[in-house]
């Protein structure tokens, strides 16, 4: 470990840790946009200027290692006046339009500018006009205007995404970011460029004006589109989720995320969800609270139960849910209703095991790790062709489907309802309304559940990794856990979390758009 100090207080690093690191370890502010952690240095944006005793010059500290001994500053005036010039010149094209830019709220020029600036503008000439709105690909939007040339998005596409599709063109002040000739950005990490982008320059197709950001709140969780298990942020107000994003994690995604888990906010929200348990057959359905549906379908279950024995009864669990959802609904089945009929359902069996080389998995779901530990831990391991066989001899008489939350990512679904049609009783839980279950001419329950963001619990990744999020908000505050719906279809009571009740009891329409601050 090397010793420093820095702005007078004393902080030791490892070797090898530039001093923008060093202040970062710290917790001490340093004005920067070009440095990036996840990327390799450019040096370009010359704001990240230090005192170093003993040193003649002001250097860069994205570029400078520290050394045993350093005493370094950049709170002199010396430094001060020489990050205020270098954000003038930054700003000297820059257009005025935070008020209609998505980056408003959230954007490092503000804030460099709020905490590092605040000078008088000396430039009278007029600023250099460039593209605004470019298309450059399915999911990312650019205002060149914006753009500040800190190469991050350009190094993300070298380094990270290895697709190339972006460079700098041209030069001086016509220098801007671009797209080689037919060459898109369009790549499953597009998105990352928007994360990194310091300014409004670069801007997302799905988000762009849906939301100002301070009517968001966030919450931490982990993305339930493939097995990978990216920590990511969710950002959402009272009428639903808007978007996802990264966070942090070294061991699982480092800073980034593939542009597919962003789109796991979109069946979270109420359009895409089941709202009320639906009850019947073909031409016949009822809507129902969805606890009083799962009574009901418990009843059914225990007259099965008992007229043709505990191998009547099966259940069928996708890798969706937490791994404490398992273990509970596992025990209740085999402990309640006395059956040992439980089975995976594995989607894309032929690209589960593809892998990408950066993130992006074929297992589409976040938990089959803890799944196949909870069948394991009860003893169960019953193939899928021993649940095929028993529903062709016409032995098992009410299945229960734990269906995709996700149903996006099962291509399979409509192949499997088919495979199910004949069996007596069917009972299917999942988040949203299953396409082709309104055809059926048997009993049959759709009955809702909470999705990721709307329970606490664990999921186990691909490599063993077993990671908790808590409830972020809820959605639709009827629906069931998997473990809430196994508890009352095994003919249990059910009482509601106190954590459940704060947040019903919280929901308040327009809460953050009443809030206002001081002019």
């Amino acid at each position: 470990m090397l010793k420093c100090k820095i702005n007078g207080k004393e902080v030791e690093v490892p070797e090898g840790t530039s001093i923008i690191e060093a202040f970062k370890l710290s917790g001490q502010d340093i004005a920067h946009y070009c440095w990036h952690p996840g990327l390799s240095v450019a040096g370009v944006c010359r704001l990240c200027m230090v005192e170093i005793e003993g040193q003649p010059k002001l250097q860069i500290a994205c570029n400078t290692q520290v050394q045993d001994g350093m005493v370094i500053n950049n709170n002199s005036e010396t430094v001060k006046d020489v990050v205020r010039w270098g954000l003038d010149f930054h700003l000297i094209n820059h257009p005025l339009d935070c008020p209609i830019c998505d980056q408003a709220g959230e954007c490092g020029l503000q804030d460099q500018y709020m905490q590092f600036g605040k000078y008088t503008p000396e430039m009278a000439e007029r600023k250099v006009k460039k593209r605004k709105v470019v298309d450059l690909g399915p999911t990312v939007v650019l205002d060149t205007e914006r753009c500040i040339l800190c190469s991050r998005c350009v190094r993300f596409t070298d380094e990270v995404s290895k697709t190339h599709e972006l460079g700098i063109f041209n030069r001086g002040d016509r220098s801007e970011i671009g797209t080689f000739k037919d060459r898109p950005l369009d790549n499953k990490y597009s998105l990352n460029t928007v994360d990194i982008c310091p300014v409004g320059a670069l801007t997302s197709k799905d988000f762009r004006f849906r939301q100002r950001v301070w009517y968001l709140k966030t919450a931490e969780s982990v993305c339930p589109g493939c097995s990978t298990g990216c920590n990511v942020n969710v950002y959402y107000n009272e009428e639903g989720l808007w978007r996802v994003r990264p966070r942090y994690n070294a061991e699982v995604n480092g800073h980034w995320m593939c542009d597919e888990g962003r789109d796991t906010y979109k069946f979270v929200n109420r359009k895409a969800r089941l709202l009320e348990a639906r009850v019947g057959h073909k031409d016949s359905w009822q809507s129902e609270a969805p606890g009083s549906a799962a009574k009901q379908a418990g009843v059914k279950l225990k007259e099965v139960l008992e007229s043709e024995g505990p191998e009547s009864v099966a259940l069928v669990l996708t890798g969706q849910y937490t791994t404490e959802e398992y273990e509970a609904a596992i025990g209740l089945f085999q402990s309640e209703l006395n059956s040992t009929l439980i089975y995976h359902w594995v989607n894309n069996p032929e690209s589960f095991e593809d892998f990408d080389g950066l993130l992006l998995r074929g297992d589409k779901n976040p938990n089959t790790k803890g799944l196949l530990q909870a069948l394991e831990q009860a003893g169960i391991d019953r193939p899928w062709q021993d649940l095929l066989d028993r529903l062709k001899a016409g032995s098992i008489k009410t299945l229960v489907v734990a269906g995709p939350e996700n149903q996006s990512v099962f291509p399979d679904q409509l192949e499997k309802l088919e495979m199910f049609k004949e069996v007596e009783n069917l009972i299917w839980l999942t988040a949203g309304p299953v396409e082709g279950l309104e055809h059926r001419a048997k009993p049959t329950w759709q009955i809702p559940l909470k999705t990721y963001i709307e329970k606490a619990g664990s999921f186990v990744n691909h490599q063993g990794l077993k990671q908790s999020f808590q409830v972020g908000t809820i959605v639709v505050s009827s629906a069931l856990t998997l473990a809430e719906a196994v508890t009352l279809l095994a003919g249990q009571e059910l009482e509601l979390s106190a954590q459940d009740q704060i947040l019903q009891q919280n929901r308040k329409k327009n809460f953050f758009t009443e809030t206002r601050g001081a002019l």
